[in-house]
């Protein structure tokens, strides 16, 4: 997959293809949903997904909590796995943000990219305040020749899918209910870094990945399944993975540690990605390490009678 992240700058071999527009954050069965609806909509083009980075949510405000459900990283991988060809990941800054209506269309879908064919959602807004509708990519689309294809939203057991239900059932703690709307399990990926290894201390020696910028889970401890993107140990594990703050160490940043079943060998900079699979407890502090000890046996036990079965 090609990733192309400034309209101003293609080539040739970039233009031409029917591509769904979106942020497409977690990628879930609606945007599924809109990229396979972009693939019929052209035969023979090239598959596309326009997107922006940094989410134009973090762009105008910047300090708000954090809520993406995956990096651009992770997003990019997810979309490679459904057979997109080119990505178009803009960068959103000023420029872009200014453009109106009219001047997305024109500068950036028939100019710069050169799409045939776009597919959008039915709530999509675009341009300079979000002003653009619909109504109007359609009324573009006419005049300056490319197609264009309006997606329905999603709904999966009677409830609208989107971003914002999947970011509810994860602080929930219902990371099942998150994967079946998302058509995948929630991952959260990342490369392993250092940690004060306590775990190899207590007989659990963690992978530790960093949650910043992401949208938290509940914090706690669940079932996971890890597959591990590279390096030696390339491959598919399963294990337990406790998400938050380690309350009985005292620390405060929010990670996830993951404890990989019957795996001997080193992680560190190897890329994770580690699927959310249920949820067993919320973190505790314990009264001394005997107790947290006995509670992670008692947690690995269950994970692997949960993980069993999927």
């Amino acid at each position: 997959m090609r990733i192309i992240r400034d309209y101003q700058f293609t080539t040739s071999k970039d233009r031409g293809a029917s591509a769904a527009i979106g942020n497409f954050d977690g990628v879930h069965r609606g945007h599924q949903a809109v990229i396979e609806l972009a693939r019929q909509a052209a035969p023979g083009a090239p598959l596309g997904v326009m997107t922006f980075e940094p989410h134009p949510r973090e762009y105008f405000a910047p300090d708000a909590p954090p809520f993406r459900l995956m990096s651009a990283e992770a997003r990019a991988s997810r979309l490679a796995k459904l057979g997109v060809d080119h990505l178009f990941q803009l960068n959103f800054n000023t420029a872009l943000a200014s453009l109106t209506p009219r001047e997305f269309a024109q500068n950036v879908i028939q100019d710069g990219l050169g799409l045939r064919h776009v597919v959008v959602g039915a709530d999509f807004c675009f341009g300079q305040k979000r002003s653009g509708t619909v109504a109007n990519l359609k009324e573009f689309g006419a005049e300056m020749g490319f197609g264009v294809t309006i997606a329905k939203l999603l709904e999966t057991g009677g409830i609208q899918v989107s971003s914002t239900a999947i970011r509810t059932a994860l602080s929930d703690g219902r990371p099942r209910d998150a994967a079946e709307q998302l058509g995948h399990w929630h991952r959260i990926e990342g490369k392993v870094i250092g940690g004060e290894q306590r775990g190899r201390e207590l007989g659990y020696p963690t992978a530790n990945m960093s949650i910043d910028g992401l949208h938290p889970p509940k914090f706690g401890v669940y079932a996971v399944l890890v597959e591990v993107m590279d390096g030696p140990h390339k491959g598919n594990y399963r294990g337990a993975a406790s998400v938050g703050v380690r309350p009985m160490f005292g620390e405060n940043m929010p990670n996830i540690e993951t404890f990989v079943f019957d795996f001997t060998g080193d992680l560190y900079g190897a890329t994770l990605s580690v699927a959310l699979v249920d949820y067993l407890r919320p973190e505790l502090k314990f009264d001394g390490l005997d107790a947290l000890i006995t509670q992670m046996d008692a947690d690995c036990v269950q994970a692997r009678t949960i993980l069993a079965a999927v």
